[in-house]
């Protein structure tokens, strides 16, 4: 396939609101260098981190000061974000088999190479490179997943960033089937994620969410919900919990502590509730607690949760669609925290 020489997309022009998100028809096409394949978008999910990038959320200081991206260094404006992607292979670079072409992808958002050289440090599609908010992308063929499945592009694009985090959460705690896991944020597309993922193990679940989407957490096998504002530490028995999963952080925190069993495990990933908590050391020495943060992928984690995909072991969740061109509007939604699971982007 000959690329055209532009596309249609949405640029980041800079830290700031929706006004910073500019619709333009003549970004250019990215062309494969060496080991690269590009992508036809067709379906892109929307995240947490689209909007925190936005805002300069990741940044501990000045965002325009240069740390405001997930690997702590200065975002290069414009940028097209966009992380959860589902699309179709239209070229590829040198030293890829051009028999790719045509294969429907999902990509794996934490990369270990772009622009065909390995990175210190891994950067995140669409943070420290250009992702999926556009018509075409790219990046090194070894992160675009073939898949195999009756599931549509919408369907499939609301895997990829949110279950692959919630995966990995999973495996750096050691899940494991019988124990019992405590998620927070669990009607989110991280949580709802992870509560599918751990039933999956064999674990027995306990979502934390509103009341309005409990049914909906339930129907997912979670065997007990709680509400954003119960007081877990009256509601669950202390040391009743083999592992946290987290997303919400915020003045709470330390009762997620308090439910966890001897041993037990924390992970994290999010902290939409705020990020700065209050620890008694006390509590993570004379447990023997275990904390993980969960940023970046372990290996093997991204094709572990394709072929669940393609085992049906778990589901998409999608709440509401959008054409990329109403990419405001989506993230307006979104911010609402009416939903459950993923917000989706449609690339015509």
């Amino acid at each position: 396939m000959t690329l055209p020489e532009t596309m249609f997309g949405v640029a980041l022009t800079g830290h700031g609101g929706p006004e910073k998100l500019e619709w333009r028809d003549d970004l250019p096409v990215p062309t494969p260098t060496k080991g690269d394949v590009v992508i036809r978008v067709a379906a892109a999910g929307v995240n947490n981190t689209d909007i925190n990038t936005r805002i300069g959320w990741y940044s501990k200081g000045d965002a325009e000061e240069g740390d405001a991206s997930w690997a702590g260094t200065a975002l290069r404006f414009p940028r097209i974000q966009g992380a959860d992607i589902c699309g179709h292979i239209s070229a590829v670079g040198d030293g890829i088999d051009e028999a790719r072409i045509g294969e429907r992808v999902l990509i794996e958002p934490c990369l270990r190479e772009a622009n065909g050289k390995p990175l210190e440090m891994p950067w995140y599609f669409g943070s420290e490179c250009d992702g999926g908010f556009a018509q075409f992308t790219r990046v090194a063929s070894r992160y675009a997943h073939p898949i195999q499945s009756d599931l549509t592009d919408v369907e499939l694009a609301s895997f990829p960033c949110s279950y692959s985090t919630a995966e990995n959460m999973l495996i750096r705690a050691g899940v494991s089937e019988g124990e019992t896991v405590l998620v927070t944020g669990a009607s989110g597309g991280v949580g709802s994620a992870a509560v599918q993922l751990a039933i999956a193990r064999g674990a027995h679940v306990i979502a934390v969410t509103s009341a309005s989407k409990a049914k909906i957490l339930t129907e997912l096998g979670a065997q007990r919900t709680l509400g954003r504002d119960d007081n877990l530490a009256a509601e669950l028995c202390e040391n009743s919990v083999d592992v946290v999963v987290d997303l919400v952080a915020g003045p709470t925190w330390p009762t997620l502590l308090d439910v966890l069993r001897p041993g037990g495990r924390y992970a994290v990933s999010g902290a939409i509730a705020g990020p700065i908590v209050e620890l008694d050391v006390r509590t993570l020495y004379l447990k023997d607690l275990s904390f993980f943060g969960c940023t970046v992928l372990a290996p093997g984690v991204f094709a572990n949760l394709m072929q669940r995909i393609e085992r049906e072991e778990i589901k998409p969740l999608v709440a509401e669609i959008f054409p990329l061109a109403d990419i405001t509007q989506a993230q307006e939604a979104f911010a609402r925290k009416g939903h459950v699971g993923k917000i989706v982007l449609t690339v015509p």
